[in-house]
């Protein structure tokens, strides 16, 4: 559907505003060849309902800055599950109670994971590293 490496910045720049506003348990999948309107989901947990509010926003004003056009956002007001539609990357913010409800790690298991992790240490490093080594 989309271009592999614009989906992939798209979902590094997501992954690094939603760690920013405290989000856990990140997960990447490649659902393009099982879903026809995205090429990647990205589950993210917040703690409460602000939180997750919170996190979708910062998601939101990230990918937006980027250039990245909000297609369609749903269920903000409650705070216990936002949907971000971004075209090729789909952004699902759970509250934890949610999250372990619905399972769509589970129902998307047959999808490739995409590897977040990466993207939150090489964040962590530049984070530690010296301005003055930083060229």
């Amino acid at each position: 559907m989309s271009d592999t490496t614009d989906v992939l910045n798209t979902l590094e720049t997501a992954v690094l505003a939603a760690d920013a506003k405290g989000a856990t348990s990140p997960v990447a999948l490649e659902v393009g060849e099982f879903f026809p309107y995205a090429d990647a989901f990205l589950l993210l947990t917040g703690s409460v309902e602000r939180n997750v509010q919170a996190i979708s926003d910062a998601v939101e004003d990230a990918l937006n800055e980027a250039g990245v056009r909000t297609v369609r956002r749903e269920g903000r007001e409650g705070g216990r599950w936002v949907l971000l539609d971004f075209g090729g990357l789909i952004v699902h913010v759970f509250h934890q109670e949610e999250r372990d409800f619905y399972q769509l790690e589970r129902l998307w298991s047959d999808c490739p994971v995409i590897d977040t992790r990466g993207i939150l240490e090489k964040a962590a490093d530049l984070r530690s590293t010296p301005e003055s080594d930083v060229k």
